[in-house]
């Protein structure tokens, strides 16, 4: 196996399309539970793969190597095997920031919730205060089993609700709301008076329940579909040491939307 995509369940994937329109070469997509996963890594019989939820963290003890962002993060969901060497990187943040740049949502001086404590949740963390972000904070239902995420406080749901119904950016990190339970939302969005914007990184379904109740609201929001082609973009060129066009990312995603929309 030359490139590919591990994570524990990937029947909702659009991975195998984008990576296979963007560089003509096969790309598979290899679902692994957790002893799977270990034999997997430890066989290293691949040239780069991506990595999903839950493995963005479980694979870094894997690496030989691991890029400063990805390091800084404590996450990777991207690796190239050269001559048995693993090297990680955190192809997530490019993505996530061109989503957010893309979308025209003003990050700067607001205040700040991240739902979820995952790796992509660290990454979120990472983007924000990167785009100028005056304060973050991770939801999460266990707050008490929270490692430590950049300083970042950890709070609870109830919590979040109680005091921080004025936070003005919400960005949903979990898998709430992904198919096949597109029904579940991970917040109710109506106590967030002073809300501008909710990214959703789920990119399937198109529209969320938590977007859709956003738009309802006169919220502005945006789910995953260009964060995952924009990170995908990046573990190519990672994977074949190239350097492509940013405008691939608009193309590709036009191109998804329509075969999404038609099937």
């Amino acid at each position: 196996m030359r490139y590919g995509l591990i994570g524990e369940k990937l029947g909702h994937s659009y991975s195998k399309l984008i990576h296979e329109k963007m560089v003509d070469e096969p790309y598979e997509l290899i679902p692994l539970n957790e002893v799977e996963f270990h034999e997997f890594m430890r066989k290293k019989e691949f040239t780069g793969i991506n990595v999903t939820i839950p493995y963005k963290e479980k694979v870094i003890p894997y690496l030989d190597e691991i890029h400063p962002l990805a390091e800084r993060i404590g996450a990777v969901n991207t690796i190239v095997n050269e001559n048995g060497r693993l090297t990680g990187y955190n192809t997530d943040f490019y993505g996530l920031t061109y989503l957010i740049v893309k979308s025209g949502i003003g990050i700067k001086g607001r205040k700040c919730l991240i739902l979820g404590t995952g790796g992509t949740s660290k990454t979120a963390s990472a983007v924000l205060d990167s785009l100028g972000a005056d304060e973050i904070l991770l939801v999460s239902r266990r707050p008490e089993a929270c490692g430590h995420t950049e300083g970042r406080k950890h709070i609870s749901y109830g919590e979040c609700l109680a005091e921080h119904s004025d936070a003005q950016i919400i960005v949903n990190t979990t898998p709430v709301g992904m198919y096949p339970n597109i029904d579940a939302s991970p917040i109710d969005l109506a106590p967030f008076t002073r809300c501008k914007a909710v990214v959703d990184v789920i990119f399937n379904p198109l529209e969320t329940k938590l977007a859709k109740q956003a738009k309802s609201l006169g919220i502005f929001a945006v789910t995953g579909l260009p964060m995952l082609v924009a990170q995908a973009k990046q573990a190519e060129e990672y994977f074949r040491n190239i350097r492509l066009d940013d405008a691939i990312i608009d193309r590709i995603t036009d191109e998804l939307l329509e075969h999404i929309t038609a099937n």
